[in-house]
């Protein structure tokens, strides 16, 4: 901006690389003192749906908002999971393989392809990368995949959710820490020495998520992102770290004494020989874990398809050099006494592993028990995009990104009203383009389609005295047409209604007003679309858009 302030998400990612730089590196520097820098890695995901560009081009809700705002499920989706483990289509390894060449052209390393989960979704993933860099990549591509899938035929679909029924597309950030002299900090590692440096940095992990778990969350948010999380196929808005069995054993028994893995009371000693190797490779992940440790990396699974990475690792790195800075503090003040370094890490360690332990959880991330339990245990549940950004100026918040100058406290709030702006008119044009695809298109014909009912019944009652059949099939079309008629109405004055004053107060009537009513009009519409003649009907239906590679 003229007057200084960062307005774009560069800016902030470097100075929380840097912030995470010092941080980390003053940490290391108790372990090995020729540490000069530390690095944060990124590996991501990126998950995106390809669609036939002609049914695109007659699919408004698709060209406008990138998601169908109307449409049934498909009889066959992804239940026999044979997209996934199938062979990729023809059409589409042509796709890959010109995306990959223009993508190495660029530098960018990619590596992964393969279908995913719901048919017509597939991922690509490069090799790992310093975090700026790796950010930079995934922005150009996705730049550049809208413009190869063109030239197939295809349209990409990089929303969270553009169908209803079926798994939508995350963009997972596989992050880690490596130190100056190529040693990731996440690694466990074979020498207890080294295992201790990783306990500690473990420990400012579960601190970061625990502490600063609103942080976090700001940096997945978004009004697409919202029809993702929390559903069969995506983390929980509550997040929480998995660490696997035999990790969480071992912090239970630093925190609480060996008994708490099975065994006597004598608390594990650090930085000696009787601390357990600790397994390179944790196997599988969780994949309901939000934020799930992945043999030398931490898995951040809540990122969106569509979403700048950006957002999510400037809070993460933020939370962490704060957690880091503390540790730093604690440690300073045990030695300060005249505590050996190992008898200080000790200590320090059973004290912040017993403090941070409710955020570790390694079960199901996707069951009603789970939100329950982590209620009580204090994890703040922030289940959609509104409810988050409202907490974008809470003092403890903002202090997070203050600290280190990742961002000043006008950015924030300028950032805030922003978010939330986007949030109202993302929304807004869905409700729009909802109320314009049910009142031109699928409502005329689902009134032709009555009227040509009605007259069959007529003529069938005319003929015989027993018509009942004729007569109940045209009230289920006229229940379903008048409730559509009605919803549309009820949509009609909530995207005209009035927003409220403030951005909270717009963002909130978007999310409670007008996307109810968007819903109601979908589930009138969809039923028409199971009672009407399959030639009659104006969209294109999911079972074409899916299957027609």
């Amino acid at each position: 901006a003229y007057t200084g302030e960062a307005l774009d998400y560069k800016v902030p990612l470097l100075r929380s690389l840097t912030a995470i730089d010092k941080a980390a590196t003053e940490v290391c520097r108790y372990f090995d003192k020729n540490v000069e820098k530390v690095f944060s890695y990124l590996g991501w995901e990126q998950e995106y749906f390809l669609v036939d560009e002609s049914l695109w081009a007659v699919r408004p809700d698709l060209m406008l908002t990138g998601r169908t705002l109307m449409g049934h499920e498909s009889a066959k989706n992804q239940q026999l999971e044979d997209h996934y483990f199938g062979a990729i289509p023809t059409r589409v390894m042509a796709f890959m393989k010109d995306l990959e060449y223009e993508c190495l052209k660029l530098g960018i390393p990619v590596k992964t392809r393969h279908n995913e989960v719901a048919p017509s979704q597939f991922e690509l993933a490069p090799v790992y990368e310093e975090a700026n860099l790796a950010n930079d990549h995934n922005q150009l591509l996705m730049t550049i995949m809208d413009k190869i899938a063109r030239r197939h035929q295809f349209r990409v679909l990089l929303h969270e959710k553009p169908f209803k029924g079926i798994n939508g597309s995350g963009k997972h950030n596989n992050w880690s820490l490596c130190d100056s002299d190529g040693h990731n900090l996440l690694n466990p590692g074979e020498t207890p020495m080294k295992n201790a440096q990783f306990l500690v940095f473990l420990a400012a992990v579960l601190r970061a998520v625990h502490k600063h778990g609103i942080n976090l969350r700001l940096g997945i948010i978004g009004a697409s992102n919202d029809h993702r999380l929390g559903a069969n196929e995506a983390p929980p808005a509550v997040l929480s770290v998995y660490l696997g069995d035999s990790l969480s054993a071992i912090i239970r028994a630093i925190a609480y004494g060996k008994e708490a893995a099975g065994g006597c009371s004598e608390p594990l000693q650090i930085g000696v020989s009787v601390l357990p190797n600790i397994p390179r490779d944790l196997s599988d992940r969780n994949r309901t874990s939000p934020f799930a440790l992945t043999g030398n990396k931490f898995e951040f699974r809540a990122l969106g398809s569509s979403q700048n990475i950006a957002t999510a690792n400037i809070s993460l790195n933020a939370a962490m050099a704060c957690a880091l800075d503390d540790i730093a503090f604690m440690l300073e003040a045990e030695l300060a006494q005249g505590t050996p370094l190992n008898a200080a890490i000790q200590s320090l360690l059973a004290k912040l592993f017993a403090e941070h332990m409710p955020i570790v959880f390694d079960g199901n991330g996707y069951s009603d028990e789970w939100l329950a339990e982590a209620e009580k245990r204090g994890l703040p549940n922030l289940k959609d995009t509104v409810a988050a950004l409202a907490h974008y100026s809470d003092k403890d918040v903002m202090a997070v990104f203050e600290r280190h100058g990742v961002l000043s406290p006008r950015e924030m709030l300028s950032r805030q009203e922003i978010l939330l702006e986007n949030y109202t008119h993302s929304v807004s044009i869905e409700g729009h383009t909802a109320l314009k695809l049910g009142r031109t298109r699928i409502l005329p014909v689902a009134l032709a389609y009555q009227t040509r009912l009605a007259k069959a019944a007529s003529s069938a009652a005319a003929l015989v005295d027993d018509a009942a059949e004729e007569k109940a099939y045209f009230v289920r079309v006229r229940e379903q047409v008048r409730g559509l008629m009605s919803a549309l109405d009820t949509l009609e004055a909530a995207v005209n209604g009035d927003f409220g004053g403030t951005a909270l107060a717009r963002a909130a009537y978007a999310r409670d007003t007008v996307l109810p009513a968007m819903n109601a009009c979908r589930n009138h519409a969809d039923a028409l679309e199971c009672l009407c003649a399959s030639h009659d009907w104006p969209l294109p239906s999911y079972a074409e858009l899916l299957w027609l590679h």
